[in-house]
């Protein structure tokens, strides 16, 4: 798979994004750790969701309504979302 790299403002880690869904950008950095996890941004702000068990970690802005719509996206797309962080990460 090809990523396109992002970067949030002010930041400059390689974000690889993994799609974008109703506004939504569904990301991880370059540079993560464990537990399998993915964050996402809107206009918002930005939210970060465990995969494995599909929980919210923690939220900075991003109205209630989207995080149950991403929370619906991630928990639809796990086994891809694995699947391309482990393809990242040679795990």
């Amino acid at each position: 798979m090809r990523y396109k790299f992002i970067t949030l403002k002010g930041n400059h880690k390689f974000m690889p994004e993994l799609f974008r869904l109703f506004g939504i950008r569904f990301f991880f950095f370059s540079n993560e750790h464990l537990t399998i996890h993915i964050h996402i941004k809107n206009a918002d702000g930005t939210a970060k969701f465990e995969v494995e068990s599909v929980k919210l970690i923690e939220n900075n802005g991003i109205k209630s309504k989207d995080i149950y719509l991403a929370e619906s996206i991630i928990e639809e797309n796990k086994e891809v979302i694995i699947e391309r962080w482990k393809e990242y990460f040679n795990k």
